[in-house]
């Protein structure tokens, strides 16, 4: 576990250093505000991580094995390249700035790819929700270290040595990975490299119930998604200010979150991942009422501290759930690809129906709208009623391609690409475009899923019809 923590540490540090943080050095170094916009395009590596990621599970550097060799690597690439971002000034060399804030970012996204796999093969079963939560617990305190407590140092230093001092705290997750076990999982015996790429789908989409596993993944946290998206704009029409909603939100938010997690990790040992699912998804869904209470009560600060803590404590036991049920689902041999794959999917229903939540709020009213965000809970849970079926081994170990192998991944992949590169088609064209192509990816997806359901029925009726 305390690995784990560590580990969660040394993956959240680096997002806010090519986030908030960054912006601060931008506007320090006098960039104009439409510079700064694009530099969000520097987060894409994170979202379309997917794409390198089975490099990292097909192949092992010639040291300290698989998982702890890459990890090693990209911590490395990862200080290079902050440091390098150290010793540039973006108010004379802008451009060489953003190459290397770019090249941050890759190396961030690869070492999450690389951790997370690392993680789900060191935990046996029983321990991942507990390693879920503590994970969790060191992400979100090393974005406060590269976000807050960064962005003080900036007052009293230079951006170089505020930048330098984090590269020597991320030596933390680098000492971690030395002084622990390389997990005993084999590397895939593919001998050629398309199928080395091409294995970790195959595996995931001849398994029983894959369909299924997606849309759960998909809509387990739908309901807070839902009933969260709308909450600055939902407390500034009760007359808060934005200064009593953002802190509140990142101080008792930011604790309530860990300790859920924490505290949600730590029961799934007694109820275990299905019971735990099934616990904290309904309870994670009627945290979405408290926001009816403080509707009714208008401007409350107690009742608003109460129901930002009740929620975020929640929405922290549904992590830790569906970050073990992940774990529990990926194949050990390509725990990276896709641990990736599933943790994009929360991206389709953001852009499917979360996306509608203005229009929603409108129409129904407030109170409305946090009821209707509730009974969004239930498709999730009734797709557990499936879950014994998900832990079955993939149907076929062969690497032969069918045409129905060949058009999922296809779609997969293209809907999750058309998803994740949101900023890149804005920037590209217009942001009408990029919300189209993202529309886009994201209903192929859910063709793709509905083939899927529809594929066995006919496949069972098809001797009855051809005999009719």
């Amino acid at each position: 576990m305390a690995t784990v923590l560590f580990l969660g540490f040394s993956s959240g540090l680096p997002l806010a250093l090519t986030g908030a943080t960054l912006q601060a050095w931008l506007t320090d170094a006098k960039v104009d505000l439409p510079t700064i916009g694009r530099f969000s395009l520097i987060g894409l590596p994170y979202t379309i991580k997917f794409l390198w990621s089975p490099l990292l599970d097909a192949y092992a550097p010639p040291w300290l094995g698989r998982r702890r060799g890459w990890a090693l690597l990209t911590q490395m690439g990862l200080a290079g390249s902050l440091i390098a971002m150290s010793l540039l000034d973006p108010s004379t060399n802008l451009l060489g700035f953003g190459i290397v804030a770019l090249l941050v970012s890759f190396f961030s996204a690869s070492q999450d790819i690389v951790l997370d796999a690392y993680r789900t093969e060191l935990l046996d079963p029983e321990e991942r929700g507990a390693g879920a939560g503590v994970y969790v617990m060191g992400y979100r305190l090393a974005m406060l270290v590269s976000g807050a407590i960064a962005l003080g140092m900036a007052d009293h230093m230079s951006w170089r040595a505020v930048y330098l001092a984090m590269v020597a705290v991320l030596a933390v997750g680098a000492v971690a990975v030395w002084v622990s076990p390389e997990p005993n999982v084999p590397l895939p015996t593919y001998t050629r490299f398309t199928d080395r790429v091409l294995a970790p789908f195959l595996d995931f989409f001849r398994r029983e119930g894959a369909m299924e596993i997606l849309l759960f993944v998909m809509v387990y946290k739908l309901s807070t998604m839902m009933a969260t998206s709308l909450t600055t704009t939902f407390l500034m029409s009760l007359d808060f200010t934005k200064t009593e909603i953002g802190a509140v939100s990142k101080v008792f938010g930011l604790i309530a979150t860990i300790v859920g997690t924490l505290a949600g990790g730590a029961l799934m040992t007694r109820l275990g991942t299905k019971r735990a699912l099934w616990v904290f998804g309904a309870l994670q869904a009627l945290g979405g009422l408290s926001f009816i209470i403080l509707a009714n009560l208008g401007r409350n600060h107690t009742a608003m501290i109460a129901v930002i803590t009740t929620e975020n404590f929640l929405i922290g036991m549904g992590v830790a759930a569906i970050s073990a049920f992940m774990m529990n689902v990926c194949s050990r041999q390509f725990t990276g690809t896709q641990f990736a794959l599933l943790s994009s999917l929360t991206a389709v229903s953001r852009v499917v129906l979360v996306a509608q939540a203005g229009n929603l709020a409108q129409w129904l009213g407030w109170s409305g709208f946090f009821v209707f965000s509730v009974t969004l809970a239930l498709p999730g849970l009734l797709l557990l009623l499936k879950y014994d079926k998900w832990q079955a081994l993939p149907q076929s170990a062969s690497t032969r391609l069918s045409t129905w192998d060949r058009s999922s991944i296809g779609v997969f992949i293209t809907g999750l690409l058309l998803i994740a590169a949101e900023p890149l088609w804005t920037a590209l064209f217009s942001s009408r475009v990029g919300v189209l192509l993202t529309q886009i990816g994201a209903a192929l997806i859910l063709l793709l899923v509905f083939a899927g359901f529809v594929k066995p029925w006919l496949r069972r009726a098809s001797p009855a019809l051809t005999k009719a």
